[in-house]
């Protein structure tokens, strides 16, 4: 199974827009966080020849700009779409989705959305002091399951740890997206590359809110099983 970067702070290619956030599409169907704005990602699916009519789905980590805000302008040029979102999204990001007619569905808990491609359903988080629900991919192939975080707000440890409740015997092959470790010391970052490491992690990339001396510190530990994740990559997963 492929997953094609659309939208991240780092690029292959100089014609892609770049900024605050990320975006990818699964299996070329199910579309996960859409950046922080919805020009950049139209422009950025356009040159890497997305066909948005061929989405099934949309999955939202959670409710901050720079995750939704390309979701507006694929609702209005795809009618009925289904949204993930965790249950305790503002009500103004629902009734928006409603009003764009897009298809609401709530993540109450783990669930399968499409064949091998599922969402964790909502996670605690605190941010800022305030709750915080997030999400985050699921994709199981031969290779082991692998895990997309948009920010990792809940802590990328324990959303890792829900993962593998459901897949005890599957390995974690590649966890990738944002850690939100850019305000963490070395010490706890390190904390986090040895209990990916005691999880036994085969890859990691992480990207947007994970800081560069967290992705220093990761790549310094996996070496070539470290992944730079840049808009216009496609990983297989």
């Amino acid at each position: 199974m492929w997953v094609e970067v659309i939208f991240d702070s780092d690029t292959l290619d100089k014609n892609l827009y770049t900024g605050w956030g990320v975006s990818f599409l699964v299996d070329y169907k199910v579309l996960f966080d859409t950046g922080e704005k919805g020009f950049w990602l139209l422009e950025n699916m356009k040159y890497l020849n997305v066909d948005i009519g061929t989405m099934e789905a949309v999955v939202i980590s959670h409710d901050h700009w720079d995750h939704t805000g390309g979701l507006w302008v694929v609702l209005k040029r795809r009618k009925g779409l289904k949204v993930y979102a965790c249950p305790h999204f503002s009500q103004e990001f629902k009734d928006k989705v409603k009003t764009l007619r897009g298809t609401l569905i709530e993540s109450w808990k783990f669930a399968e959305i499409a064949k091998n491609i599922f969402v964790t359903g909502e996670i605690p988080g605190v941010y800022k002091g305030e709750y915080l629900p997030e999400q985050a991919l699921v994709v199981k192939t031969k290779n082991g399951i692998t895990v997309i975080a948009g920010c990792s707000h809940p802590g990328i440890v324990k959303m890792l740890e829900k993962v593998k409740e459901k897949f005890p015997q599957d390995k974690l092959y590649f966890v990738f997206g944002g850690f939100h470790l850019k305000d963490s010391n070395k010490g706890e970052i390190n904390s986090i590359v040895k209990k990916f490491r005691k999880m036994n992690v085969e890859k990691v990339g992480p990207t947007h809110c994970s800081g560069r001396e967290a992705e220093e510190m990761f790549k310094e530990s996996y070496g070539r099983n470290f992944i730079r994740i840049k808009a216009g990559q496609i990983l297989k997963v």
